[in-house]
């Protein structure tokens, strides 16, 4: 589960006011995940211990990820993000890791997770947002060649105007995992033991 604040939510879940994805229950706070390292642009590195919290009705637990992280990835929403805008522009693996430090293989595996069934997704979010934010975003988008370039650009464009409007300065691809519901590409499946 993707947040907007780790402060905010951790009122949220002292109140009872944070509803279970699954349930609408209220979460409550349940300890923290392991601490992880996520890689931002270039060399930088973030360390992140995410809140946990566990709902009071059907006893499912939760990770609470600050929005610039993507579900179940080792870097953060704007280096993926980037890598995504890259492929919308014709740019091939060699190219997109060699731009940003990272294996050919880890960025063959995001441009696998936005794959055509993800991006129809990511693009009916991209709809729902800029409906929502400004319906003008949908009539003045212009036009892209593939289904990933029009559901970023319709996120982006729903981010930018978010934040114009009110006075934010959250940073673009935060709001972006916001829509996206911290899943801009498709998450690695876990394998569960028998």
């Amino acid at each position: 589960m993707v947040v907007s604040g780790l402060e905010q939510v951790e009122q949220l879940l002292l109140a009872g006011d944070l509803p279970c994805p699954h349930c609408q229950a209220a979460l409550r706070p349940f300890g923290h995940g392991r601490p992880r390292i996520v890689r931002g642009p270039g060399s930088s590195r973030l360390k992140v211990t995410p809140r946990r919290a566990r709902c009071g009705g059907c006893r499912r637990t939760q990770i609470l990820l600050p929005t610039a992280l993507t579900v179940r990835r080792a870097d953060s929403t704007e280096v993926i993000g980037n890598a995504l805008i890259a492929k919308v522009r014709g740019a091939g693996v060699r190219t997109i890791a060699a731009a940003l430090n990272r294996p050919e293989s880890t960025v063959r595996r995001w441009l696998r997770g936005a794959g055509e069934v993800h991006a129809q997704w990511l693009h009916r979010q991209g709809v729902d947002y800029a409906a929502i934010i400004d319906r003008e975003l949908l009539a003045n988008a212009p036009p892209q060649d593939t289904t990933l370039g029009h559901a970023l650009n319709l996120l982006g464009g729903a981010a930018h105007r978010y934040r114009e409007r009110l006075g934010l300065t959250v940073p673009l691809w935060s709001l972006v995992g916001v829509f996206a519901q911290g899943r801009l590409i498709m998450p690695v499946r876990t394998r569960h033991r028998s």
